[in-house]
């Protein structure tokens, strides 16, 4: 994998669509709570869609690196934004993968383009980290697949085009499927109020007799739970970037308020208090950035870490989002809470980065558990 270094003026190009297509409407997404229009249309001027793909499906093939470069500079400036992005590539690149020809030809190939919205969907409402747990079944009828059951906390829910399902098909096997917004029996329940990520729409999914024909299966119809635990690794190095774009945000506000801000007759920057914020800021950021890097080329690489040093990115990306964001606040002061500045909206969108995608805790118990395998192989 080329060295980050030679992603600079991928980087920079990156740099400014946010600034000048992106950030412009941020605080709007948030306050109206609407889905970020302008920032897909943003995406289409560099490919951004593509670059999970590969160029045989009419992608640009990127690695990982050059995904979370993305969605770091992206989430910079806005966390819904670069959610949605996401998600596209979350619900979309195991289509790619593993999906058959005609279902590569009806959903990728259209999605190049730049204007299809996807949905990945596990969580229902009594299992979140438990995927052993869902309920939401397929069985074959004829040349149907006919899916019953309900999602929950389904990201994009109600702008996607399409949807990946991953649902039971036998009493210990899941497939996945691709459910299109206007099947026969599905629908989107209300959309959720949330704390943060205002401008990512978040439902309910309903699959009533939803019927799909037999192509719409992604693979083999009992490896399902095989394709997500191999997303999940790479899509929890994507949140870790996702955390990662909003702490290195924050550290942004903080700079600028406290080097325009004056008390007691000298700029906040002076103080040494706060420098020593700043410092601690810029130091675990740039661990962390270290920390996902290394965690983006175990992946494109099949390193036998790559899982756990995703974890430990997503891990420590989004406990660093959330302190950064809560002490850049406090060096706003009370400026800092209200909504004219964009530092609360970074703080309230930081959060659930620690949540979803496997909750922190989970992530911890990944780690852990490699470590003790690990152990116990050494002392053979």
């Amino acid at each position: 994998m080329s060295n980050a270094h030679d992603y600079q003026e991928f980087r920079s190009n990156l740099r400014r669509l946010a600034l000048d297509k992106i950030e412009p409407h941020a605080a709007a997404y948030d306050r109206e709570v609407r889905f970020p229009e302008q920032s897909l249309e943003a995406f289409k001027q560099l490919g951004l869609v593509g670059l999970a793909f590969s160029e045989t499906a009419g992608g640009q093939d990127g690695d990982v690196l050059a995904q979370c470069i993305a969605l770091e500079e992206i989430a910079r400036v806005c966390a819904s934004s670069s959610l949605t992005l996401m998600v596209i590539w979350a619900g979309l690149v195991p289509v790619a993968k593993h999906g058959n020809k005609e279902l590569i030809e009806t959903v990728i190939k259209p999605a190049m383009a730049g204007g299809t919205v996807a949905s990945i969907c596990l969580t229902e409402p009594h299992c979140g980290s438990d995927l052993f747990a869902l309920r939401t079944n397929a069985k074959r009828e004829g040349s149907d697949w006919v899916i019953n059951g309900q999602k929950r906390y389904i990201s994009n829910a109600g702008r996607s085009d399409w949807y990946t399902v991953l649902a039971r098909t036998g009493e210990k096997t899941f497939g996945l499927f691709s459910v299109h917004k206007d099947d026969a029996g599905f629908s989107v329940g209300k959309r959720e109020s949330k704390l943060g990520i205002k401008g990512s729409p978040t439902a309910d999914l309903h699959f009533e007799n939803c019927r799909i024909p037999a192509f719409r299966a992604i693979g083999d119809e009992t490896k399902g739970y095989d394709y997500i635990s191999e997303s999940l690794t790479w899509t929890r190095a994507l949140i870790g970037a996702q955390a990662l774009g909003i702490a290195q945000g924050a550290l942004d506000q903080a700079v600028n308020y406290t080097s325009e801000r004056q008390q007691f007759g000298q700029m906040l920057s002076k103080f040494q208090m706060l420098r020593g914020m700043i410092a601690d800021m810029a130091t675990a950021i740039e661990a962390g950035r270290t920390l996902l890097y290394s965690a983006a080329e175990a992946i494109d690489e099949g390193y036998p870490d790559a899982r756990k040093l995703a974890s430990m990115a997503k891990l420590f990306c989004s406990d660093t989002a959330m302190k950064s964001t809560v002490d850049a606040l406090q060096m706003h002061g009370g400026a800092g809470y209200m909504n004219d500045f964009p530092i609360e909206r970074m703080l309230r969108d930081a959060k659930i980065t620690q949540i979803y995608e496997g909750a922190n805790e989970i992530q911890k118990l990944i780690i852990a558990k490699d470590v003790y395998d690990r152990n116990a192989e050494r002392s053979k």
